[in-house]
């Protein structure tokens, strides 16, 4: 066996199909003082990636591959989406709350927000406290169906309908799962620069090649 052969041979166990060995290392999210993050391309072809901006931190790792001029990474495994579902129907009466956002444990969740519809007339809109939300005393309107989003991670509900006649709080459970975990399905970046763009929703991520 050549030495030529076995370098060759141990190109192909060291490095993805197809890809450029200067792709590897650490790339650094290029957005500004307020923001960190980083993704790390190894050998084997697996990344780590990491973001936090404000209240969002995000992460995910799996493998990646080179596709002409893109790059391109899924998530492995594939993490399981947070969800939220309707429990049983809490307390009533007059200190009561309308509305109240969980979590599985029970906890009181602030910060989600909602559309709280009836069958006439414009849907109530705010943001929930960790001990709920209560309809004005005024409203004499009977809540028929329920939307809900956690903003940070834009974990969205589907619309819920009420039931007729119910009483007691409404109760909304968001159950985590992997949440803050991103479900990158061959989520392709642009070669730009020295660097490369991940398209993300609300714009792009530049991230930049850090320097050894």
């Amino acid at each position: 066996m050549t030495l030529r052969y076995l370098l060759a041979a141990t190109a192909l166990v060291a490095f993805p199909a197809a890809a450029t060995p200067a792709l590897l290392g650490h790339y650094s999210v290029a957005e500004g003082p307020d923001v960190a993050g980083e993704l790390v391309l190894t050998a084997d072809g697996r990344f780590a990636y990491y973001f936090g901006a404000g209240a969002l931190d995000e992460q995910a790792r799996g493998r990646w591959e080179e596709r002409g001029e893109q790059l391109c990474l899924t998530t492995e495994p594939t993490p399981v989406a947070p969800t939220f579902a309707l429990g049983p129907r809490g307390g009533s009466g007059a200190e009561a709350p309308t509305l109240l956002v969980t979590w599985p444990n029970g906890r009181g969740i602030a910060g989600v927000t909602f559309r709280l519809g009836f069958a006439a007339g414009e849907a109530a809109e705010d943001y929930t406290q960790d001990y709920g939300w209560t309809l004005p005393e005024d409203e004499i309107r009977k809540p028929i169906w329920l939307e809900l989003v956690e903003p940070i991670h834009d974990v969205v509900s589907p619309r819920f309908m009420l039931g007729e006649g119910e009483r007691g709080t409404i109760v909304a459970v968001l159950t985590p799962n992997d949440i803050g975990i991103v479900d990158f399905r061959d989520a392709c970046l642009e070669r730009r620069g020295k660097g490369f763009v991940l398209h993300r929703t609300g714009g792009e991520m530049r991230l930049v090649k850090a320097k050894r």
